[in-house]
């Protein structure tokens, strides 16, 4: 909130804004209750009943719900069709960028982790107001070993960047052994990157590995880790063969990416360990339905996106069964900006109940980016980044085409 005008050469008391008569969906995982919700200076200042303000907004009828989260998106992939980003030119895809960090932001995700492409530039100018977008943490680019997940050789010997092209502001990021891995740890973290992505199996849309196979020995992953706690940041693991996911979780790597392949004993190390599962279970199915629209995508990538999406939902019911952390993560670029929370439906599939896919998207995801002493919940002090809901906000099946206003910090952005 912007500050009274100056008045007598001190500065008045700030407006203190009241959001009246909304149904609260704390974020907590307590039941939904009617009150009120005082914000001063961009900040949660009392949330109870028969509060005062000097403005009020009122939301009789309506819900309101934390800024949610999506903890893997990719704000600068538009498409997963290979011809079509093949003739796009290079700096295109930055103006599509700021359409898909509004889209994002429209349906109430106020926080992204970028899980790569993103770079310094895209973060400052949503920190800078220049685009409108949800404030972001960025990974740049995904650490890979040669004929990993990141690797785009193809066997005519091109190499196929075309997903998320290398430039000024993403370095490289193949390595192999220990020294090569230290060495782009630190380059990643002199770019600007809050939190160091790594391949630790292959995946679905490099047509070249298999997602079953682990990548990368345990010595690269320590190495990794070591260098990112020393900075004071996380790892996030795209992982989805069982002994990559192991292998990550061993290492220390905070967030197991995707997880299509979870064996019991992957389970039982994440429960050990407090490794949070970031699930993406949308993302085979965009590359199914991309395919499926007619898009240029490899036919091995769309094989394997058909292989698993049954086998991704399975693992994850294993694994809220037994009470692995979860936090709402998408893949976006794969599917969609703007259609982000049809993960919540697929979550509720997947064995949580409504309240606990609405936590995994609010406090569950700021604890996962060591956000929740700002944000996550609706509780004194936190930064009042809100969602204002028509209807029931636990029909999450619906909920994107419910959302009637966004705020971030106090400030309405939608």
């Amino acid at each position: 909130m912007l500050p009274k005008r100056l008045v007598a050469g001190s500065l008045a008391a700030m407006t203190r804004t009241l959001y009246a008569g909304a149904r609260i969906v704390d974020g907590t995982g307590a039941e939904p209750a009617v009150a009120d919700l005082a914000v001063e200076d961009g900040r949660i200042v009392e949330v109870g009943r028969g509060l005062d303000g000097d403005e009020r907004v009122d939301l009789d009828g309506k819900s309101l719900l934390p800024g949610l989260f999506d903890c893997h998106t990719h704000v600068v992939v538009s498409s997963i069709d290979t011809m079509r980003l093949l003739q796009m030119p290079f700096s295109y895809r930055f103006f599509l960028a700021a359409q898909n960090l509004e889209a994002t932001l429209r349906i109430g995700i106020t926080t992204v982790r970028d899980a790569g492409g993103a770079d310094l530039g895209i973060k400052q100018a949503v920190e800078d107001k220049l685009v409108l977008g949800p404030r972001m943490q960025i990974s740049l680019s995904m650490l890979s070993q040669t004929g990993g997940h990141g690797d785009g050789w193809m066997p005519s010997g091109a190499t196929m960047k075309a997903l998320l092209p290398k430039h000024p502001g993403v370095p490289e990021t193949i390595v192999d052994g220990p020294d090569e891995m230290r060495r782009a740890v630190r380059t990643l973290i002199r770019m600007g990157a809050d939190v160091i992505k790594v391949a630790t199996s292959g995946g679905v849309l490099s047509p070249r590995d298999k997602p079953t196979h682990a990548h990368f020995r345990l010595e690269e992953l320590e190495v990794l880790v070591e260098e990112a706690s020393a900075a004071g940041i996380f790892v996030m693991a795209h992982a989805q063969a069982a002994p990559g996911i192991k292998n990550a979780v061993r290492a220390g790597i905070r967030s197991i990416d995707h997880g299509i392949y979870l064996d019991d004993e992957a389970i039982e190390l994440m429960l050990e360990r407090g490794t949070w599962l970031v699930p993406t279970l949308v993302a085979p199915r965009g590359v199914v339905d991309a395919a499926d629209a007619g898009a240029s995508i490899p036919e091995a990538s769309v094989a394997k996106a058909r292989e698993v999406v049954e086998i991704h939902r399975a693992s994850f019911a294993k694994a809220v069964e037994a009470g692995v952390k979860v936090a709402m993560g998408t893949d976006s670029g794969v599917t969609p900006h703007g259609e982000n929370l049809r993960e919540l439906a697929l979550m509720v599939d997947g064995g949580m109940t409504p309240m606990q896919a609405i936590v995994a998207t609010t406090r569950s995801a700021s604890e996962l980016m060591g956000l929740e002493q700002e944000l996550g919940t609706l509780e004194r002090g936190k930064r009042a980044d809100l969602v204002v809901v028509d209807g029931d906000p636990l029909d999450v099946a619906s909920l994107a085409e419910r959302i009637a206003a966004v705020y971030q910090d106090g400030r309405q952005v939608v």
